[in-house]
């Protein structure tokens, strides 16, 4: 159980994101905790009233079973309609969670395990961040400036915080937990320089866990709320070698994450296993059902917003009653990027764009990245608990923007 106390002028709502939770203690958008000081600006940021939403004031108790595997996980606010401001603000942090199986591994720990939240902001001439809410009290009305429609873009780059970061290590492994924690920024990460032969990066884990054999990558593209939990050995460099993690999709001030210096030679007694984890199956034929889902841009109450199926998000409307205990395949196409996540479940990615899934689609995943124009079919089983979830584009403006839609477990 974890106790959130909301002492901030608006409302908030904590959503464990990776976690599988009971739909109570979830953060649906509209399960408020509201401020300490009072609230009377209303529920949602368009007027909508849920019913069946649960209220809190000032502070409210989470419970987070955790009856799941090892993962990188991260929470963060998931107010309706305010989440990106929220997020950018800083409402985010990580959730480790650590097992038998894990431990036994062997792999880099203690000082050598490294969390690193990767996040692109914006700051004013006084050193606050400058996002561009049409209304900056987040009170009442939702949205950015039209600029920023497609997603909030920083000019710079944070490491857990801290601008362009460095950090001395020693030439050993490392475990390197990464998320993504961008409102709408998608990298492309690599080392500069790469180590002797490439492949600097061994892939241990996805969003939900550890892969069943470790993969390896010369680079790790990671869409918003994305995780990878990857092994850096920096026993391939030399002594004294600064190493870049660098962003191919960044130009100037983009273009550069942080820098590693490799200070000294140590003992290593870590190990990567070339067997990890075992994965149940899913196969298609288990499916009792497939639904597709577009992921569009459309009208959200007379203005440009961005819509699933055609329609915006309403609490009201249901898109998918899945039965406790069955798999279904979920099929989604977009027209431009969109990280798609959803609650509750982790799933395993059957195809992308009609062909298998490719070289960073492995393991158990809870958020999807979409290319323009693509397809992707995802395949879970609802299981662990009944009632009312959302899923959604991780585009955090998207998001806001109406891009988000429900579920139902029966």
């Amino acid at each position: 159980m974890v106790r959130h106390r909301n002492e901030l002028p608006v409302p908030t709502v904590v959503h464990l994101h990776g976690g599988h939770t009971p739909a109570e203690s979830d953060g649906y958008p509209t399960d408020l905790v509201l401020p300490l000081s009072g609230w009377d600006a209303g529920h949602g940021g368009h007027g909508m009233v849920d019913a069946r939403a649960r209220i809190a004031d000032g502070e409210r108790d989470y419970v987070f079973p955790l009856r799941q595997r090892a993962a990188t996980l991260w929470y963060h606010d998931h107010r309706m309609d305010f989440t990106g401001p929220a997020v950018y603000r800083g409402l985010a942090g990580f959730h480790l969670v650590r097992d038998d199986e894990e431990e036994a591994l062997g792999l880099p720990s203690g000082e050598r395990e490294l969390p690193l939240m990767i996040a692109d902001r914006s700051f004013d001439e006084h050193g606050a961040f400058a996002y561009p809410s049409l209304d900056r009290t987040l009170r009442t009305t939702p949205g950015v400036d039209s600029a920023f429609v497609e997603g909030v873009f920083g000019d710079v780059i944070l490491v857990n915080g801290a601008p362009w970061p460095v950090h001395e290590v020693a030439a050993v492994r490392y475990r390197l937990r990464v998320l993504n924690g961008s409102n709408a920024r998608r990298y492309d990460l690599a080392l500069d320089p790469p180590p002797p032969g490439g492949d600097g990066f061994v892939q241990i884990g996805g969003d939900q866990g550890l892969l069943e054999a470790p993969r390896e990558h010369d680079h790790l593209p990671i869409a918003p709320a994305e995780r990878y939990d990857v092994v850096i050995d920096f026993g391939r460099y030399p002594v004294g070698t600064e190493v870049t993690l660098v962003n191919r999709l960044g130009t100037g001030s983009t273009g550069q994450v942080m820098r590693f210096v490799v200070a000294r030679r140590a003992l290593d007694e870590s190990r990567v296993p070339a067997k990890l984890s075992e994965i149940a199956p899913l196969a298609r034929e288990q499916a009792t059902t497939t639904r597709e889902f577009s992921f569009r841009a459309g009208t959200v109450h007379g203005h440009a917003g961005w819509v699933i199926g055609g329609a915006p998000f309403s609490p009201d409307l249901m898109s998918a009653s899945p039965r406790l205990g069955d798999v279904e395949i979920w099929r989604f196409v977009a027209d431009i990027h969109h990280p798609v996540h959803l609650h509750l479940v982790g799933f395993r990615i059957l195809s992308r764009g009609g062909r298998p899934p490719g070289p960073f689609d492995g393991g158990i995943k809870d958020t999807v990245d979409l290319k323009p124009g693509e397809s992707v079919e995802v395949i879970a089983r609802f299981d662990g608990y009944r009632g009312r979830y959302v899923f959604h584009c991780h585009n955090a403006e998207h998001e806001d923007m109406a891009m988000m839609a429900n579920f139902e477990v029966v």
